[in-house]
């Protein structure tokens, strides 16, 4: 199983991962503000259709290891960005999607879990992507935002997010297709 992304749709990345189980716990890191603080973002996500939730990065957070800048590419985002949306479909603990709100646009993102003996397969859909440029940022930033999720969860500190995003960064431009 490759641990990159696929487009899968013009506007959909598809990722798909195993990961140390069992699913009670890797759900827990998609829902608990807290334990999802320490791989992608924290804030609350109320659990049913509906529901409000809350996304707040803060990405050189994510790893102990000092001296995290961002790559030029994104030197002028802020160093911490939320966003909100709204839970479209959730079965625990196997589904959980959501909208991801940036001003006017949205996507919508879901995670579906299922328990392999010990692990667990996680597959992660982002949808409504509607540049290149959103699937570029969105396919290297859930790849590296995943791999620390696999480290958190196998007791490994994590590798800076920032130094790892710009090595998957160029990967993704080579292998993300060129039109629109």
């Amino acid at each position: 199983m490759s641990n990159f992304g696929e487009q899968i749709a013009p506007n959909a990345i598809r990722f798909t991962r195993t990961l140390p189980g069992p699913i009670d716990r890797v759900w827990a890191y998609l829902i608990d503000a807290d334990k999802r603080a320490t791989w992608l973002a924290g804030g609350a996500t109320e659990l049913h259709v509906g529901g409000h939730t809350e996304m707040h990065f803060h990405n050189a957070s994510l790893s102990s290891l000092p001296d995290d800048p961002p790559p030029k590419k994104y030197a002028d985002f802020p160093t911490k960005i939320s966003f909100s949306g709204k839970v479209t479909k959730c079965n625990p603990p196997k589904l959980l999607c959501y909208t991801w709100i940036d001003g006017d646009d949205f996507s919508e993102v879901c995670y579906e879990l299922e328990p392999n003996g010990d692990e667990v397969n996680l597959t992660l859909t982002h949808t409504r992507l509607t540049t290149r440029d959103m699937r570029l940022s969105v396919a290297g930033g859930w790849h590296t935002h995943l791999d620390i999720l696999e480290d958190v969860l196998a007791g490994r500190e994590p590798k800076p997010f920032w130094r790892s995003h710009s090595k998957i960064d160029p990967v993704y431009e080579s292998r993300l297709p060129k039109a629109d």
